[in-house]
Formats: C-alpha cells, sequence, structure tokens
C-alpha cells in the first residue's frame, strides 16, 4: 500500500513548467456579436422545446398508467407483415 506522500510524488509533474501565454480577451462588437447572441437565443430555444416535448411524453405515459394499458410484449416493426409490393423500375433517362 502506498503512504500519501508516495502518491503526492507520484502525481507531481517531474519537468519544467511550460513559459506563460500572454492571453488577450477583445469584446465582441457588431455583427459577431449579434451572431453569438442569435446562436444563443437558438439554442435555448431549442432545449426549450425539447424539456417541453419531455413533459408531453410524460404526461402521456402517466395518462397511459392510469388507464392501466400494459406495454406491448410484440416487438414493433418499421415492415407490415404479409409480401413486399412489388416496386417499378423506371428506365434511365
Amino acid at each position: 500500500m502506498r503512504a500519501p506522500g508516495d502518491l503526492v510524488w507520484f502525481i507531481m509533474e517531474t519537468t519544467q513548467e511550460k513559459a506563460r501565454v500572454d492571453v488577450r480577451i477583445e469584446p465582441l462588437r457588431g455583427l459577431p456579436l449579434a451572431l453569438e447572441v442569435v446562436g444563443g437565443i437558438g439554442r435555448t430555444l431549442g432545449l426549450t422545446l425539447l424539456w417541453g416535448l419531455e413533459i408531453v411524453r410524460d404526461a402521456y405515459f402517466r395518462q397511459l398508467d392510469r388507464f392501466n394499458v400494459r406495454p406491448r410484449h410484440k416487438r414493433a416493426s418499421a415492415f407490415p407483415p404479409g409480401q413486399a409490393k412489388k416496386q417499378r423500375n423506371t428506365p434511365p433517362r
């Protein structure tokens, strides 16, 4: 079992610290600012829509529980049973 001192020594880096980079933050103005604001509004509206759909979905399943509707045991399929329809092949133009 390792002692806490060994763990600290193990986590510490043995290389020299890299030189500091001077970061300059410039405020947005004009079109870039407008695009950032519109993008934020779009993300907010999208998340609001998803939240609203989740509320509707939750209410629907709660209603099914109240009516005591059991879930399907048969797997749903995208293809209906029976003979597949034959497709017409149109000649290439």
